[in-house]
């Protein structure tokens, strides 16, 4: 269903990260390395492949230092996407589970509810490949981790008209819920949103084409 606002928030906060005690140089450069290696194995077809979270870890780090790079260029340190990045990376880098003997039980999943962003490119209301992978994989994780409610909200930067910007983000958010519902995911567990240019991520003047604030936000809770 279509609603006029996003109803439900489910936030899932990241440790705090030793990156937020560094100056702003040493802390560029740390956030481009970990954005370096998350594009890395975005890419890599081992990734991919994978049968753990690794390729989850991968999409959403390249997110979430991409965002905390960008505040940093307007001289912001966001602590939740710098958080959020050095977690993701440290995830991914962690060496991955020695196989699992055929009598063993399975690993078990990472249900921790997710707070995923999705990205488009300028004027488009289809989101990125590997955002279209991203929504996938949460689909094919909801059932087992028994995610029953989904916020799904659309947003633009701030070029372009107000009235056309709210058309747009919505037909963002909707694109993202019809992916979802191709995956399993019940129309009717979905409050589909879109809201526009507000609550930028990146905070900028009118008429900006910025990449962070071209976004469809989902967020999933068991209730």
């Amino acid at each position: 269903m279509v609603t006029a606002m996003l109803t439900t928030t489910t936030a899932w906060a990241a440790p705090a990260s030793p990156l937020l005690q560094l100056g702003k140089s040493e802390l560029k450069d740390a956030l481009n390395g970990r954005y370096d290696t998350a594009v890395k194995a975005v890419g890599d077809a081992g990734t991919r492949a994978a049968q753990d979270s690794r390729w989850t870890y991968a999409v959403e780090a390249k997110n979430q230092c991409g965002i905390a790079i960008g505040f940093l260029k307007s001289g912001t340190k966001d602590a939740d996407s710098i958080n959020k990045c050095d977690d993701f990376v440290a995830r991914l880098s962690a060496p991955p589970p020695p196989p699992v003997a055929a009598a063993s039980a399975p690993p078990a999943l990472d249900c921790t509810a997710p707070a995923v962003s999705i990205f488009f490119d300028w004027n488009m209301d289809t989101p990125l490949p590997e955002g279209v992978n991203t929504i996938t994989t949460l689909a094919q994780t909801a059932a087992q981790c028994g995610w029953h409610r989904f916020g799904v909200t659309g947003y633009t930067d701030t070029s372009g008209a107000t009235k056309y910007n709210d058309g747009l983000s919505l037909r963002r958010a909707q694109n993202v819920a019809s992916l979802l519902g191709q995956g399993g995911i019940a129309t009717d567990a979905m409050t589909v949103t879109g809201l526009g240019e507000t609550q930028l991520k990146i905070e900028t003047a009118d008429g900006v084409r910025e990449p962070m604030n071209r976004r469809v936000e989902i967020t999933a809770s068991a209730n």
